[in-house]
Order: structure tokens, then sequence, then C-alpha cells
């Protein structure tokens, strides 16, 4: 069984205060500089906002469980700096450590609604994805197809255009749509991690460590071997 993210988050805090890891959390420039990061409070965490037991989470991960490393992708479907992580440098990620057992990557709901109008839509109908196992072909579709979606009044037509692509149940996703059934997951989740203090998207969490704004992999790669170590010592 997967392990609930505030104990995930608790345990690999311990471990961060005791590395060297954590002396990267004293970079503190702006919110907008990839290399910013700091220590995360792991008291209030995305999925246990609410009293239910890791909505979903099974089925927005990617990698083996097993993995020794957890990232927690905090992204807006909408967000042209969340589009180009997932176009650029996730698969790279996924090459260098998902597909080689060292990672596993949970995507976590932040729609900006204040800046994205269509976000929480999208998000809803990725939730709702999830509920058929098809989470991660239809994350894809939307960043594929942002500039598309992204400016229309009403995005809603558009998102089911991507059903047959995605091979969802058009019945099952229409229902889950139409009844609002995964807001109160999305609303959930964007809350929490609001509430931990992260404001910008992409964001990631990473074995206790929270890293505002998207870099590349130079930026990367210091940061997972490091941990990575810290937690294996190497092996």
């Amino acid at each position: 069984m997967k392990r609930t993210l505030q104990a995930q988050l608790s345990i690999v805090t311990l471990l961060i205060v005791a590395s060297a890891t954590l002396a990267l959390a004293a970079r503190r420039d702006s919110a907008n500089d990839p290399g910013n990061r700091t220590a995360l409070d792991p008291t209030v965490v995305p999925g246990n906002a609410v009293q239910q037991p890791d909505p979903l989470i099974e089925q927005r991960t990617k990698g083996d469980p097993a993995a020794p490393l957890t990232v927690y992708e905090v992204s807006d479907f909408q967000c042209p700096y969340c589009r180009v992580f997932v176009e650029e440098i996730l698969p790279q990620l996924d090459r260098e450590y998902i597909a080689t057992g060292k990672l596993q990557i949970v995507f976590v709901n932040l729609p900006l609604v204040q800046l994205h109008a269509n976000a929480a839509a999208a998000h809803e109908f990725a939730m709702c994805a999830a509920k058929q196992d098809r989470f991660w072909p239809v994350h894809d579709l939307l960043f594929r197809t942002q500039a598309a979606w992204s400016r229309l009044e009403e995005p809603a037509g558009f998102f089911m255009t991507l059903a047959d692509s995605a091979a969802l149940d058009s019945d099952s996703l229409t229902a889950c749509v139409e009844t609002g059934a995964v807001r109160w997951l999305v609303e959930a989740e964007a809350s929490a991690v609001a509430r931990q203090g992260v404001r910008s998207t992409p964001s990631f969490i990473v074995e206790g460590l929270l890293i505002a704004g998207a870099q590349d992999m130079d930026g990367w790669r210091p940061v997972l071997d490091s941990v990575f170590t810290a937690k294996t010592g190497g092996n």
C-alpha cells in the first residue's frame, strides 16, 4: 500500500535534516528563481487536507512504489512553465531516475485560478480521468494542447474531445465532470499546498525540501543525487 504523503514527508524531513542536503535550503532568492529551495513543514501536506487517505494518489504516481526518492510535482495545467517542465525536463527525469527505479513522481493539484481562468476545469477533468486510471495520458494531452484550450471561454467541450485519444469511457467521464465529483479534491489539495507556502507553479516537494520554479537537469541532478546518497548510502 502506498505510504501517505504525511508519513512520507515526516520521515524524509528527518533524513534531510541529518544530511548535507539541507544546506540547499539556505538559498533564498526570489520566488521565481529556479534555484529557490526551502525546508517544508511536514504537518500540512497535499492529500491530507481532508479525512480521506491518499485520494487518487496511486493513479497519478509514475514510477516504482519502492523507489527511494519521491518528488511531488505541484502543478497547474494552464501554467506555461509547467508545460516546459513536462515537455523538456520530465522526459529526462524519467530516463535517468524514474525508469532506473530511483524515483517516483506524484502529481499534486494547484490550479492558480486567479491567473488561469480554465485551470480548475482542466484539473477536474484530469482527476476524473484518474478515476479511470488514465491520468497520465490526459496529463500529457492537456499540456500538449494547452495553447488550444487555455483561451477558450468554455473549455469543457474541448476537454471532452480528448476522451477518445486517452481511451476514456465518455459516459463515466461526463458524469464525473458534470457533477463536480472531484472538485473537492482539487480544492483541498490547492488549499493544503497554499498553507505550506507554495505560491507558484511548478513547485516540487523533494523528500521534505521545497523547490520553487522550473530548473534544468543541471539543477535537478545534484539535489536528487545528494538525497539518494543520504537515503541509500549510494547503493
